[in-house]
């Protein structure tokens, strides 16, 4: 059984993962209009694992026996000067979704609730991760700055995400 606590600190962090989703499809939008459908496709493919991370988390709350209540989710942005000033945001995103997935593994410390720091272990390892890929793309965004054939190429490779 979580603390009501916990509860609604994983309520707080299922919201936050729906924010993620959402910010990143609003993300892909942008760059549909920007005609870059490589970016675009990479973050519709990064909302749609925002919004698998959002579900772990409600049904985690529901399993434990919690009650998952459902917050509204902030408008994101919609623009961004160029490809790599939304990137550079993503990986500022992701500092900071790494910063509250930290921030319950000391409160399921607190608790002493053991079952959930197991739990929250695997968005540990993914927060390092998804730090890994953006700063990877931001620096690769750097490296062509705003030469058209290196913006084209990293479309067309941003493009090659499954998913």
């Amino acid at each position: 059984m979580l603390s009501k606590k916990m509860e609604s600190a994983l309520n707080g962090q299922l919201n936050a993962e729906l924010f993620s989703s959402y910010l990143y499809l609003s993300m892909a939008a942008y760059f549909k209009s920007t005609k870059t459908q490589g970016m675009a496709k990479w973050m519709k493919v990064q909302a749609k694992e925002e919004e698998v991370h959002g579900m772990k988390f409600f049904d985690y709350i529901a399993d434990r026996g919690g009650r998952v209540r459902l917050a509204a989710i902030e408008a994101p942005e919609s623009e961004w000067a160029s490809p790599l000033a939304a990137f550079e945001a993503v990986y500022a995103h992701e500092q900071k979704v790494t910063g509250l997935i930290n921030g319950l593994v000391k409160l399921a410390e607190q608790e002493k609730d053991a079952e959930t720091g197991t739990f929250l272990q695997w968005f540990v390892k993914e927060q390092e991760e998804e730090e890994e890929t953006a700063d990877a793309v931001v620096q690769r965004l750097k490296a062509v700055k705003a030469d058209a054939q290196g913006l084209r190429e990293a479309d067309a490779a941003l493009g090659q995400r499954g998913g």
